[in-house]
């Protein structure tokens, strides 16, 4: 009888082990298929406004030719949330988190404002090193694209 119950118990710790280590492997799959489509940096979004400080989702983003995608770090899909085309994005204003906003975000990240030509706007936070890169991207597009 106590043979029966150590195989039961090691059935259920392998059946636990699978259930917690499939999820973590798949997002790290995932992660690194991702950044091997193009440059993938933090990229923290921010989906609603209604409430002070809140609102703000874990992500990553790609430039992927003249779009910036951006996904949810614990998402399994693989196509982005969201596509910001270069074309018709333009920087905002930059600022520092609020103390709400803090806790929420991670250490040395930055806000900057993406405002888009159909009038809608978007608020991401992300390293000074990657909101440089963001800035050089939107500035690097070529002559005339944003007047089409």
């Amino acid at each position: 009888m106590p043979v029966e119950l150590l195989g039961i118990a090691e059935w259920a710790a392998l059946v636990i082990a699978v259930v917690l280590l499939v999820p973590v492997l798949f997002l790290a799959t995932r992660r690194r298929w991702l950044s091997r489509q193009g440059g993938l940096f933090d990229c923290s979004l921010r989906l609603t406004t209604t409430t002070p400080g809140a609102g703000w989702v874990l992500g990553v983003a790609r430039y992927s030719g003249d779009n910036l995608e951006w996904f949810r770090v614990f998402s399994p899909s693989l196509r982005p949330r969201f596509i910001f085309p270069r074309s018709i994005s333009q920087a905002g204003t930059q600022r520092e988190p609020d103390a709400i906003e803090a806790v929420v975000l991670t250490n040395e990240q930055r806000i900057i404002g993406l405002d888009l030509a159909d009038g809608r706007s978007w608020e991401l936070a992300m390293s000074t090193a990657s909101m440089t890169g963001l800035l050089s991207w939107l500035e690097s597009s070529p002559p005339g694209a944003r007047y089409r």
